[in-house]
């Protein structure tokens, strides 16, 4: 199997449960080492037997259960195991004030109404979204893998994500979002992919594909195409 992502493209990973979806993606993660096959990013290949090794290459990942501290504040989880310190030697502190700055810069640049200061356990789901892809922007990440942002939000916060996303896309960030919501995918996503049990049995633009193809692909009732 062969998946090739682009700078600036949304890609939407579909498949029924246990089709190896959520796998694929930790090995892009640097989670799982693959069994066999090789990674390459911007034509070379790497080897990655650590999450913090993909983050190097630009990988990110925004897991399901955005892995937030409720009880911190939004700028605070931007930062969280990558603080900013000022000072000098060992009289070292955190340095709130630019922390504070930069996550509401980014948060500005999503087009987020996520303020640096609320709390994450006063947030809304689409917030919370915005704090976890806002992390990934630290980094300038290259790839950004998001595993079901949109499940159990209401639907004006599915919009908030959505529109996250797009932001992403058009910083000519690669995205690949693992959902099994059809209309989400046909509508933010520039490809699909479809694996089934393990396999991939589809990759093509979303403009050729449609979602009766697509639950056809998944349930097994279309074989490949």
């Amino acid at each position: 199997m062969s998946i090739t992502l682009e700078a600036g493209q949304v890609v939407g990973l579909m498949g029924d449960n246990g089709a190896g979806k959520s796998t694929l993606v930790k090995m892009i993660a640097g989670n799982f080492r693959p069994s066999e096959g090789t990674m390459r990013l911007d034509g070379k290949e790497i080897v990655m037997h650590r999450p913090v090794e993909a983050r190097q290459h630009g990988i990110e990942i925004v897991h399901q259960d955005l892995a937030l501290c409720n009880n911190l504040t939004a700028a605070a989880n931007v930062f969280l195991g990558r603080e900013l310190r000022r000072g000098v030697g060992p009289f070292r502190i955190l340095d709130y004030k630019t922390m504070y700055r930069r996550a509401g810069d980014i948060f500005k640049e999503l087009k987020s109404e996520t303020r640096p200061r609320d709390l994450v356990k006063q947030m809304s789901g689409g917030q919370r979204q915005a704090v976890a892809i806002a992390r990934t922007m630290l980094s300038e990440a290259k790839i950004v893998l998001m595993d079901e942002p949109t499940a159990a939000i209401s639907v004006r916060q599915v919009a908030e994500v959505l529109n996250l996303i797009r932001e992403l896309r058009d910083r000519g960030i690669a995205v690949v979002l693992i959902s099994h919501r059809m209309p989400d995918v046909f509508t933010v996503a520039d490809r699909v992919i479809v694996m089934r049990r393990g396999r991939k049995v589809a990759d093509k633009s979303i403009a050729a594909s449609s979602p009766e193809e697509v639950t056809g692909l998944i349930t097994g009732a279309i074989e490949q195409v």
